[in-house]
């Protein structure tokens, strides 16, 4: 006996959800790789302007992967290579992974492991390892908005040829970059804030006379920012001094142990492409500067400017007495009329 249309009809809309979500499914499927082969072109149009401006930037055993609702880039080793400048710079790291959510297109967070090798030029060599690295870069149509960057337990060695090797490390690293919308767009302003936590720095332990690990929070201002469209490089630095660029460090606390330093300034770059510029600073629970005694080299200043110094900055926290300005002029640092005994600072390119 046969079955009513109507029965069949009506079991038939019993398998209509199990057809649309493959529908769905199958929707999804075209739409993930469509991103994928998008990602993938912008990679290799970002690799290919890169490549134009002198830099080889290579990803060994490149996959995109992380359907169905993430993109990952992955790479095995991720390298650079560039000659542009003369002398050849590398820099090698471990494994990275850029991963971007479908439902969060602008915003990219990635993961890297160290070492990262660097060659220099002039036979420097730098030396970076970390227990944790997470980078993310929050971006619109006009360009980055916010790039924040967290490090784990950092530890750098800088070597040069004929000279001790410098280190640094720290027990954690966070640094912030955004657009600041408050200032005039010819200013091109990015705000900048650096906080390091537990650091420890060699060539400042023999400046202050302790070896104590320190807090360091910095907040500050770069303008001039769309000369390093193309790299942090000689280029780029010689474009942003030529446009006047500036660093306007509205904020730097730095406590180590008892010591506590906070001041404010400024910073370019010079004719002789040495940093340059003004800070001032108050401090306290330091006895030495470069193995000379605090008192007396305030005493001794106040002298030579005819007065004493005054007793903190506008804004310092209570018990902090100012110094003179500390001032880069030339690769040499003074503080007020006296040259610090300190080695020149190095050309940055």
């Amino acid at each position: 006996m046969t079955a009513p249309a109507s029965s069949r009809s009506s079991r038939a809309w019993l398998y209509a959800p199990f057809l649309l979500l493959l529908v769905l499914a199958l929707g999804w499927t075209a739409f993930w790789f469509v991103v994928r082969g998008r990602v993938i072109d912008a990679v290799d149009a970002a690799l290919a302007r890169e490549a134009g401006l002198g830099r080889s930037w290579s990803c060994t055993d490149r996959s995109v992967t992380g359907f169905p609702f993430r993109v990952e880039l992955r790479c095995s080793t991720l390298a650079l290579a560039s000659a542009r400048w003369g002398e050849a710079v590398r820099v090698q790291t471990g494994p990275a992974v850029a991963v971007g959510q479908i439902y969060t297109p602008n915003l990219v967070i990635a993961q890297i492991t160290g070492p990262l090798q660097a060659t220099l030029p002039e036979g420097r060599k730098l030396d970076l390892g970390w227990t944790r690295l997470e980078a993310s870069l929050s971006h619109a149509a006009g360009g980055p908005e916010r790039v924040s960057l967290v490090v784990t337990a950092p530890d750098a060695r800088l070597s040069a040829p004929g000279l001790a090797p410098e280190t640094w490390k720290a027990a954690s690293l966070e640094a912030h970059l955004r657009r600041n919308p408050s200032r005039p767009a010819t200013d091109q302003a990015v705000d900048l804030a650096i906080a390091a936590k537990g650091s420890a720095l060699p060539a400042l332990d023999a400046l202050l006379g302790t070896t104590e690990a320190g807090d360091v929070d910095i907040q500050a201002t770069l303008t001039q920012s769309e000369a390093f469209r193309i790299g942090l490089n000689p280029d780029a630095l010689e474009a942003w001094r030529l446009a006047g660029g500036r660093i306007e460090m509205t904020k730097l606390v730095s406590v180590k142990g008892p010591a506590r330093i906070e001041a404010t300034g400024q910073f370019l770059i010079d004719q002789t492409h040495r940093p340059a510029g003004q800070l001032q600073a108050s401090l306290a629970g330091i006895r030495q500067i470069a193995g000379i005694p605090v008192g007396g080299l305030a005493a001794g200043i106040g002298g030579l400017l005819g007065g004493r110094l005054s007793a903190q900055l506008p804004g310092a926290a209570p018990g902090l007495t100012a110094l003179p300005p500390v001032v880069l002029r030339e690769g040499r640092v003074y503080l007020g009329p006296i040259r610090l005994p300190l080695q020149p600072l190095p050309v940055l390119y």
